[in-house]
């Protein structure tokens, strides 16, 4: 199978797009000093992200390799499902090598290297984090044998790309496309309008998301030990099954069943349309 893995070409950026990406670090790292999870702090430290300059996808995969066996690959963009799993099935984290524009910096829709590197990539040295990833992309191979890639994209929408976690009494933010966004960092643990709900695999995985805004509910997670033991846990099968004969969830939806750590006001998606995949 094409694995759709291609060279960084790490030579060919510009000293425009490294300064690009010192710019949005530093934004970054300011930001979430007080927001992000200790884990993602701990990756980006252990990684030397702090270099100066888009990494060179060999010498980050060296170090991550040595903490728990995952390497960085460049891919041309997004690329079909079965390669994305088969890639993190085998430890492969694939990123996109190409940088947003200077008029992108606070949103573009297809996730760029500092989406990619940034916000993925410093989890990957939690062990514990790093097993979840493998899973899900094994969990992903088989998934399309039930024709449910759908339900399973959702518990990665949630988890890896925009979840949070509890520290002590309060929140922090782990989902990659939460700490690479300015606006989405203060939005998630500091606004009052989304709905902060606890984890819910079975819920999640009936949940719709919006692509073209900010979350209207977010999932809180205890550990990543829970979130792992969730997915090793469950026969995928069976509630494929079972999901099917259940209806859908709308994005901004509280359910009678729900653990509600914060109700949000909505404020912010009231009057607006998204795509609902």
């Amino acid at each position: 199978m094409n694995d759709w893995i291609i060279s960084q070409d790490w030579q060919a950026y510009t000293p425009a797009e490294h300064a690009l990406w010192d710019t949005l670090f530093a934004r970054q790292v300011a930001l979430l000093s007080t927001r992000a999870a200790p884990a993602f702090l701990e990756g980006l430290d252990m990684l030397r992200m702090s270099k100066p300059g888009i990494p060179d996808f060999s010498e980050l995969s060296e170090r991550l390799h040595k903490a728990t066996g995952w390497s960085v690959v460049a891919v041309p963009g997004l690329i079909p499902e079965a390669a994305f799993f088969e890639n993190l099935a085998n430890r492969r984290f694939v990123a996109g090598r190409f940088i947003r524009k200077p008029e992108q910096i606070d949103y573009l829709q297809e996730p760029d290297v500092f989406h990619d590197v940034f916000g993925h990539v410093p989890l990957l040295v939690h062990p514990v984090f790093a097993d979840y990833m493998q899973a899900y992309g094994q969990g992903g191979l088989r998934s399309m044998r039930y024709g449910s890639i759908h339900r399973l994209a959702r518990l990665y929408w949630y988890t890896v790309e925009f979840g949070l976690i509890r520290d002590g009494a309060g929140l922090k933010l782990y989902g990659a496309g939460i700490v690479s966004s300015a606006s989405e960092s203060r939005f998630a643990i500091d606004g009052d309008s989304p709905n902060r709900l606890r984890f819910d695999l079975r819920r999640i995985m009936r949940t719709k998301y919006r692509i073209d805004d900010f979350q209207q509910n977010y999932f809180v997670i205890d550990s990543f030990e829970q979130l792992l033991r969730e997915t090793l846990d469950t026969d995928f099968g069976p509630l494929y099954a079972e999901l099917e004969t259940q209806p859908e969830i709308e994005i901004g939806a509280i359910l009678p069943g729900d653990q509600v750590l914060t109700r949000g006001t909505q404020s912010h998606a009231a009057g607006k349309s998204a795509a609902y995949p």
